[in-house]
């Protein structure tokens, strides 16, 4: 009889293990689902996710006790029902108090650990709604308690001079490991996994760090003639192109493709300044969802970027954030430009327009210097800081175990560099200029 004692305060831990695991294992996503299915019990638990620390207080305090009670009745009632077993009568209290606590751990550890916490795993949701009017009594009945020991604990961490609260709050970092792990046992298709961590860099990016620079935009002048502009327009391939007077200093708006081929089509005479349509201007500094949900908003899907004096530095339409979000749609009929290639020594050839984060890529970089000021988005960019002034051809840098030699420029724009990997057990403190 006894020994139902034990076994009965085994299956009380079995309660609490259940109630613990499938708590902190079930999703509010999940239950509400249920709810919408019928199932008029899971908004009873959706209320235990609301406050989770009651039901957690309640489940620790229960374990504990429990636990305390199972240690006595071992030495109580066991022990001395073992003892008559135990033939090495000097040792006959040891042994046998021993051989108890190995017994009921055992037992313990499986029924009231292993076991039911594998259950619950199986379907938390499920383990909660069955458990959820037992541990709502156990919560009302143990309040006093509870709250008794919630106020000690509050007061000694103040004595201790740490934070009450306790910062629940998902990180980026968290969510990225997540989804890793969760594309990792099949859960998400690496396509999904790319399109999220995607959208996380997107985060962080701005209008500068997306725009097309003023540099490489092809633009119309209206000082030009017609012909003059008119082949222009049929050498891009894009839908929209910016125009100006004389330069993009005086800037005028933009004008879309399809409004002078149906004009073209309707024989009508073709004054490309009656084409004109004004552009949103943006600051550099605005983040990409700003951008976006400012296209969202206005339904125009282009804006001039201008810098903190009002001038025009760059264009960046709805196409640029698409292709930030999905990835490059290269033509088949215009293969992708390779941006870094080896040579026959340690060294590789980097386009001036490369992406840093290609780059970074490539030579498992984690972060260049004063990256994060948004001084520069491409190679070109990062040797023109390295050096601080406009460097000639065959002038280099050195960065870390990095060689950056200036092998063409575009007038005062670095087009092409090469770079020298050196072993890194050379001396590369600082930065070198020839």
């Amino acid at each position: 009889m006894w020994l139902c004692v034990i076994f009965l305060l085994i299956f009380i831990n079995v309660f609490f293990a259940l109630a613990e695991t499938s708590l902190n294992e079930s999703h509010k996503s999940r239950l509400e689902r249920l709810l919408d299915d019928g199932n008029e019990d899971a908004a009873k638990a959706l209320k235990l996710l609301e406050h989770p620390e009651r039901a957690n207080a309640v489940i620790q305090l229960g374990i504990t006790f429990v636990s305390i009670l199972i240690g006595v009745s071992t030495s109580v009632i066991l022990a001395p029902m073992v003892k008559p077993y135990i033939y090495l009568v000097p040792y006959a209290d040891e042994l046998s108090l021993g051989l108890s606590i190995l017994i009921v751990t055992y037992l313990t550890l499986m029924l009231s650990e292993f076991l039911p916490t594998r259950i619950a795993m199986q379907k938390p949701e499920e383990t909660l709604i069955h458990c959820e009017k037992t541990l709502s009594k156990l919560i009302f009945v143990t309040k006093p308690v509870v709250s008794l020991l919630a106020n000690s604990v509050r007061l000694l961490l103040a004595m201790l001079g740490l934070n009450l609260k306790i910062d629940d709050t998902v990180t980026e970092d968290e969510v990225k490991d997540l989804i890793e792990q969760a594309t990792e046992d099949g859960t998400f298709e690496k396509k999904e996994q790319s399109l999220v961590d995607r959208v996380f860099h997107m985060s962080d990016q701005t209008a500068y760090s997306l725009m097309t620079p003023r540099t490489q935009m092809m633009w119309i002048d209206l000082e030009d003639t017609l012909e003059q502009n008119l082949a222009i327009i049929r050498a891009t391939s894009e839908a929209i192109i910016p125009v100006g007077k004389e330069s993009l200093d005086d800037f005028c708006g933009v004008i879309y493709i399809k409004d002078i081929f149906n004009a073209a089509l309707d024989n009508k005479p073709l004054d490309l300044s009656q084409f004109i349509r004004k552009p949103m201007f943006i600051p550099r500094s605005m983040e990409s969802f700003r951008v976006l949900e400012q296209f969202q908003e206005t339904g125009i899907h282009e804006a001039a970027v201008l810098d903190e004096y009002g001038g025009v530095i760059g264009f960046i339409t709805l196409q640029d954030i698409l292709l930030e979000l999905i990835g490059d749609t290269n033509n088949i009929n215009e293969p992708e430009p390779v941006q870094i290639t080896a040579r026959d020594d340690n060294s590789w050839n980097i386009e001036g327009l490369c992406s840093i984060d290609d780059f970074k890529e490539k030579f498992d970089i984690d972060e260049l210097p004063d990256e994060d000021q948004d001084h520069y988005q491409t190679m070109g960019g990062f040797v023109t800081a390295l050096f601080g002034y406009i460097p000639k051809k065959g002038e280099s840098v050195r960065w870390e175990n990095f060689v950056f030699e200036i092998a063409r420029l575009d007038r005062y724009r670095i087009d092409k560099i090469i770079c020298t990997v050196e072993d890194k057990k050379q001396d590369n403190d600082g930065e070198e200029k020839d």
